[in-house]
């Protein structure tokens, strides 16, 4: 009977010891999952990536950062990739339809995890529902080959800038070039030491003090002007000032803008003038006539044309008028030598 109940009680250390066992690899692994929880506390969920890489059974799912869940299975679909991953029930209303999941890295060695957007303002998406794609991040592998494209991009242009090409390559290259720059180098010194010395306007007007005094009393009779516009002194004040020097010029420019109205409907003399047919006819008409009259004078027709063109009719008037002023003076010296009047009785 001793040995009896001595094996029951070994037996039983030993169920207690695994018992305990158990309990501390449970302890253990909830440890390790954190938050995941355990296998009936987590619920399937998928999306749809164009590319995997480094992301494999087993890579962390997180939610804002915080890892919630694993993931479980990598197929294809298609041209791209179905993954699948379980993620514990306690966040189902922080991965809802607006929800984006995107690839992301968990350390810089290219390891990969899904990073999922929280988002309670939607539907929690369903087990074994697609979470929506956002754009994947750049790649260790993309940064590498836009790193080596760049390094291409550097060389071709070093190669170039040593065969010449462009104008840093000629200024490099082509001694003629140099000596030009070299050339206005020197002419820019010669100028910056001219206008220390004072030479020309803007050196006098930097070293010389009564240029400076010149224009520093430009500028105060410019700031003056400027003063009197803004008091309303002048015309030019009145008119930005004066409220009815600016009614007087409104009123004016409405008076002329009327006036051109009235000629534009054909009003008054100057209206017709510019609006009716006939009367700008009648007066080409006028002007036809005397264009003609000054041709036929200038042709010599008529007596005033002959008059204007012969030059023997035009002597003998001036004799005939030479001969009759004599006369005239004659008569005026000695009346009595052309009027004898006699009187005769029968």
């Amino acid at each position: 009977m001793p040995r009896t109940r001595s094996l029951a009680w070994s037996e039983l250390k030993i169920g207690v010891l695994t018992i305990l066992a158990i309990v501390i690899v449970a302890i253990t692994i909830f440890m390790l999952t954190g938050d995941k929880g355990f296998f009936w506390q987590r619920y399937p969920l998928k999306t749809r990536f164009a590319n995997v890489a480094g992301l494999k059974p087993g890579s962390p799912v997180r939610v804002a950062g915080k890892e919630v869940g694993t993931v479980t299975g990598i197929d294809f679909a298609g041209e791209q990739v179905d993954v699948t991953f379980e993620v514990n029930k306690e966040i189902r209303d922080r991965i809802t339809d607006l929800s984006v999941a995107t690839l992301g890295s968990v350390s810089l060695l290219g390891e990969g995890a899904v990073d999922v957007t929280p988002s309670t303002a939607g539907t929690p998406v369903p087990e074994w529902g697609y979470v929506k794609t956002g754009r994947t991040p750049a790649q260790i592998a993309d940064i590498t080959e836009q790193a080596s494209q760049g390094m291409a991009m550097v060389n071709k242009l070093v190669a170039g800038l040593s065969q010449g090409q462009g104008t840093v390559g000629k200024l490099l290259t082509d001694e003629r070039l140099y000596m030009q720059l070299q050339d206005f180098a020197t002419t820019a010194n010669e100028m910056a030491r001219s206008v220390r010395q004072g030479r020309g306007t803007v050196g006098r007007l930097l070293n010389d003090p009564q240029a400076a005094n010149a224009l520093e009393a430009s500028m105060k009779n410019v700031e003056d002007v400027t003063r009197r516009l803004s008091a309303g002194e002048g015309s030019l004040g009145k008119l930005l000032k004066d409220d009815a020097f600016s009614q007087s010029l409104n009123a004016a420019t409405a008076n002329m803008r009327t006036l051109t109205d009235k000629i534009n409907r054909g009003e008054g003399t100057l209206g017709k003038l510019v609006t009716d047919d006939s009367v700008f006819k009648r007066l080409d008409s006028v002007t036809s006539r005397l264009d003609e009259l000054v041709n036929r004078l200038n042709q010599g027709e008529g007596t005033a044309g002959q008059l204007l063109k012969d030059k023997q009719l035009y002597e003998n008037m001036n004799r005939t008028v030479t001969e009759m002023q004599s006369l005239l003076a004659d008569i005026r010296r000695d009346p009595k030598k052309y009027l004898n009047v006699k009187v005769s009785i029968f």
